[in-house]
């Protein structure tokens, strides 16, 4: 947990609980990049190995369709990736945002580094903003992330924060999650992402459309445990006997989030509604779920498992408001 606790900087209100350094509102990208732990470089070098050679030093051989990615401060390997494959930089993700950031009243929130380099984001609020029966607020961000391991694409994610609980959830439209995915077999153009995100942020009052109907539909008992049974128990609709302790525990946790423990599970929106299994779901996953520490728990919250059994969350709430 230690270097996520180096690497990670936020305005505001602290996230996860207690990590990273925190900063003042509306500070330039040069002091994100410092206190968010991104102001280094990815280098690369040819992949190089010693052949062997009877009673004397091998000669050193070049293998010239794979290179080392390392950090430019610590000189730590990173990945071996293939030849072609594109880089993007600590810095670019932060660049991105800039002038979103002085033109279009975006304002940074979070930035780090995870798994010592290997991934690094960047989140900042929109400014859009509703409140579901008057209490519960949402608010807009847009998350960058990438990796330099070929583990995840760079990726430009619309995403919702529930004030009460900070839970995150992608903005998903017609069954699909709004995101913009960059592969790294190609170069990143930030003015084409930004065209792109455009549809997706113009989706916002779609969205919060349907999380209103989602407040609105009115859930019984026995619908509640269909509900988390199928989200958490089932894939494709096929119960993993493998998983059925865990699953029980979970089960067990996730029902009592929506019956009163989670926070906000009392407001007028969640209590006894669709919305409230949602969040039961999203709260379990960024705050409940067991991981190995909280980078682990972060990772899989917003690009793993944690973030499928959300979208499995939020497809099944809104098949049973429709």
């Amino acid at each position: 947990m230690a270097h996520l606790l180096q690497s990670m900087a936020y305005v505001g209100q602290t996230p996860w609980h207690d990590l990273g350094n925190q900063l003042p509102a509306k500070q330039p990208i040069e002091v994100w990049a410092e206190k968010a732990g991104m102001n280094w470089t990815i280098r690369e070098t040819p992949v190089r190995f010693m052949a062997d050679q009877a009673g004397a030093l091998g000669s050193i051989m070049t293998f010239d369709d794979q290179k080392v990615l390392y950090r430019s401060d610590t000189k730590a390997p990173l990945s071996v990736v293939g030849s072609r494959y594109q880089v993007v930089q600590p810095k670019e993700v932060l660049e991105f945002y800039r002038d979103l950031v002085e033109v279009s009243g975006y304002e940074l929130e979070t930035a780090g580094v995870l798994k010592a380099g290997r991934k690094f984001w960047a989140l900042a609020r929109t400014g859009k903003e509703s409140a579901l029966k008057g209490t519960d607020v949402v608010k807009g961000y847009i998350l960058l992330a990438t990796s330099c391991d070929g583990t995840l694409a760079t990726t430009a994610t619309p995403t919702t924060i529930r004030v009460v609980c900070n839970n995150t959830l992608s903005i998903a439209l017609n069954g699909a999650t709004s995101a913009v995915k960059v592969p790294h077999s190609t170069s990143f153009d930030a003015d084409a992402v930004k065209r792109q995100l455009g549809i997706a942020v113009s989706g916002w009052d779609s969205f919060i459309y349907k999380m209103k109907t989602l407040a609105e539909r009115k859930v019984k008992t026995h619908e509640s445990m269909n509900f988390f049974l199928k989200v958490l128990c089932q894939a494709d609709g096929h119960a993993d006997a493998a998983l059925g302790l865990t699953n029980e525990r979970a089960l067990k946790k996730v029902q009592a989030i929506y019956d009163g423990q989670g926070r906000g599970a009392e407001l007028a929106a969640a209590k006894g509604t669709a919305w409230g299994l949602l969040n039961a779901v999203t709260e379990f996953v960024d705050h409940e779920r067991r991981a190995r520490n909280q980078e682990y728990r972060l990772d899989s919250a917003w690009f793993g498992q944690g973030a499928a059994l959300k979208q499995r969350a939020l497809d099944h709430a809104l098949q049973l408001a429709a």
